[in-house]
């Protein structure tokens, strides 16, 4: 198909300098007749760039006429004012692959010789295709082609003026101004005085926005001491990088455009940066599908259902969230169909969006505001997400209609994104949900941090259940990727014993027999962070050894029947399956068909999480990274430990310390980003824990610069 004919813009191209070679113009053209034309005096010699720009420190000498050839490309679009850069490719010639320097400046029309990628004024996809035969030996319509190895892609904005400098590396180059951000094939880049970015932008360290698996910041002033670090030119970067890493993995071309799908949760600045999102997206030439209100599970689906009304599937989603943090904060999950982003991709995304933020100029962000007003497109998937989960309500009760009508079910959603499980998940099943509450969505947050590891919250979602008699509660996270339950008589089923209960019922499900002990079963250990136990769950499956279930304290869980995605709100459907086979059995009881599967397991006595902090400006720390401090002070206590005999050092630790003494256990671990010391603490009795306190509190007490207050308050009081 032709280029006119995807209506995508045009690459020509014309010889610079017709150098007297194997692979000069004349291979590449009129099979081998060599086309000629007016050269300037520097062209004629060999050199580049072409005419009108003589003299200038931008050109490159061909020095080995042998090995390279000289080739000018244009390019031409609606809206399309970008111009040069080098480029070194792989030529393919009589079946030899030869090193080719190629200037390419976009201005003239010419008859199009090869298309590149879907955009306005976006992403550009410079098809680069493998030829055996040269072109003489090609049908008549392709022998004006240039065929080389590989494919590459790029990302630009526009520039109303040409660019007065370039740079160039020994792989290829990049201009220095503001059409051409990256080159993400090389993660080289190139300064100038030439670059024209918007003076008012502040200089950004975008990697302290990484978090994990996740990117989060501040979005809105109101905290004293908490400037604003996701601007709205912040996000537009970090959402055009993620569309330019989307392109490289999914080696997207010019014959289908990539889509993206946004969702955001309650929060106060969601639709700001849901707007910012949606331009660095288009303005890279993607689609844009606006969810609107959404759940972070909902969005991973929208990468895997199939739903032309809805847009789906999408190649990639953004989730704008920062989960149970305060009303100031936000932040951004990606998704593919593979899954969620893990560390490595996210830094990448963020370096991508450093390079794209200093290219911005006052014009490129106008116009991108423009594109994305005119293009973007929006739909309703929490409906077809809400849809999912009620069939697999059904299918697990024998497909009956209202497999839970009778019961008496409260949801709590904290005023976050899980408002929409009352009414469009629970009530079609035919469950009672009168006394729900904070299911309005409201970033301020004022009743309740949606969290289910808060007391607070708990405390809530325990009092609406026992003051409206229901059978079981439900409370979620800001954006439902978190969970927990109260059964009837106000017994909380969130931490350790959720994760007693999920592992009761996907063994229940994939074995004949259940025994008390949950024989058959087996715990793996291993260190915090959602996405690291989810990426353990996959591994272990890898090597054969079978893994269901990747689940938390924190109220994150994945089920493998689910795609590995933690889903908060799926956690409790495998909850509401209990309760509707039980019913369908007749096998009734409400909640006490879920307690009674963990009624016999052993629970501890006494759990707390104390959070040791490290003071950066005491003189202790003599001019050393925190980290650096906070590692000492995990080795000192690792010497203690094996010099007490009461105590025991785990025999494997993925990440802190692990003791073990006095019948429970502490770990104590430094934070990714923080200056913190986390420790957790769980003993038989608080007596127990107690002890354990006081065994970290001698210690750790030669490191003045960490603050042990909250240790020292634990173990004095108790």
């Amino acid at each position: 198909m032709a280029a006119s004919d995807l209506g995508v813009p045009k690459l020509v191209a014309e010889p610079i300098a017709p150098l007297k070679t194997t692979l000069g113009w004349g291979d590449l053209e009129n099979g081998g007749k060599t086309k000629t034309r007016k050269l300037g005096k520097a062209q004629r010699h060999g050199r580049l760039p072409p005419a009108g720009t003589e003299g200038r420190s931008t050109g490159r000498k061909v020095e080995d006429p042998e090995m390279l050839a000289a080739i000018r490309l244009t390019m031409h679009g609606k809206d399309a004012n970008v111009n040069a850069f080098f480029l070194t490719p792989l030529l393919r010639m009589d079946g030899k692959e030869k090193k080719m320097h190629i200037f390419i400046d976009f201005d003239d029309i010419q008859c199009p010789i090869f298309y590149m990628g879907h955009f306005s004024l976006g992403i550009f996809h410079l098809c680069l295709l493998s030829q055996p035969r040269p072109p003489n030996q090609l049908p008549s319509n392709l022998q004006n082609q240039l065929f080389v190895k590989s494919s590459v892609t790029f990302l630009f904005s526009p520039s109303p003026s040409p660019s007065d400098q370039f740079c160039s590396t020994a792989a290829g180059g990049i201009p220095s101004h503001s059409p051409f951000i990256r080159w993400l094939v090389n993660s080289s880049s190139c300064r100038s005085a030439a670059t024209t970015a918007v003076p008012s932008l502040d200089k950004v360290d975008f990697l302290k926005l990484q978090n994990g698996s996740d990117i989060r910041g501040v979005a809105v002033p109101g905290v004293e001491g908490e400037p604003i670090s996701l601007t709205e030119p912040v996000t537009e970067a970090i959402a055009a990088a993620f569309a330019a890493w989307l392109c490289e993995k999914k080696k997207a071309d010019a014959t289908k455009p990539l889509r993206v799908s946004i969702g955001h949760d309650s929060r106060i600045s969601a639709q700001k940066l849901q707007d910012a999102v949606s331009r660095g997206i288009t303005g890279a030439g993607l689609e844009v599908i606006q969810y609107g209100l959404a759940s972070t599970p909902a969005m991973f689906n929208s990468t895997m259902t199939e739903d032309k009304a809805f847009f789906c599937p999408v190649d990639g989603a953004i989730m704008i969230t920062a989960s149970h943090l305060p009303f100031n904060r936000n932040g951004f999950k990606f998704f593919t169909n593979a899954g969620g982003l893990g560390k490595p991709d996210i830094k990448d995304i963020l370096d991508r969006a450093a390079e794209i933020y200093k290219s911005f100029t006052d014009e490129s962000l106008s116009q991108s505001k423009k594109r994305a007003s005119e293009s973007v497109k929006k739909a309703d998937y929490m409906t077809v997400y809400s849809s999912d989960l009620v069939n697999a309500v059904r299918k697990a009760a024998g497909n009956i209609e209202k497999p839970l009508e009778g019961f008496h079910i409260v949801v709590d959603a904290g005023n976050g994104a899980g408002g929409f499980f009352a009414a469009k998940v629970l009530e079609p099943l035919g469950a009672i949900t009168s006394g729900s509450q904070f299911l309005e969505p409201d970033g301020m947050f004022p009743n309740h941090i949606p969290n289910p590891e808060d007391k607070a919250a708990m405390k809530a979602i325990t009092k609406a259940v026992l003051d409206n008699k229901a059978d079981l509660g439900i409370i979620f996270d800001t954006d439902v990727d978190r969970s927990a339950a109260v059964d009837s008589t106000g017994r909380e089923l969130n931490r350790n014993r959720l994760i007693a209960l999920m592992s009761a019922i996907v063994l229940e499900e994939r074995s004949s027999r259940l025994q008390k002990s949950l024989l058959g079963g087996k715990h793996h250990r291993f260190k915090r962070g959602y996405k690291n136990v989810i990426d353990e769950a996959i591994r272990l499956n890898s090597v054969g050894e079978e893994s269901h279930l990747a689940i938390e304290t924190s109220g994150h869980g994945a089920l493998k029947e689910n795609h590995w995605l933690d889903d908060g709100a799926y956690l409790m459907v495998k909850l509401l399956n209990k309760l509707a086979s039980a019913r369908a059995s007749g096998n009734g009881g409400g909640s006490k068909v879920l307690t009674d599967l963990v009624e016999s397991l052993e629970e501890p006595g006494f759990a707390v999480e104390l959070r040791l902090k490290i003071n950066q400006n005491h003189p202790d720390l003599k001019g050393r990274p925190f980290r650096e401090y906070g590692e000492a002070v995990l080795k000192h206590l690792e010497d203690y430990v094996v010099s007490d005999p009461k105590l025991q050092k785990a025999p494997v630790n993925y990440e802190g310390l692990r003791v073990s003494g006095y019948g429970g256990w502490f770990l104590l671990r430094l934070s990714l980003h923080d200056p913190v010391l986390p420790l957790n603490i769980e003993g038989p009795t608080d007596a127990d824990a107690v002890n354990l306190g006081l065994a970290v509190a001698s210690a750790v007490k030669e490191f003045p610069a960490l603050d042990t207050s909250v240790l020292d308050k634990f173990v004095q009081a108790s």
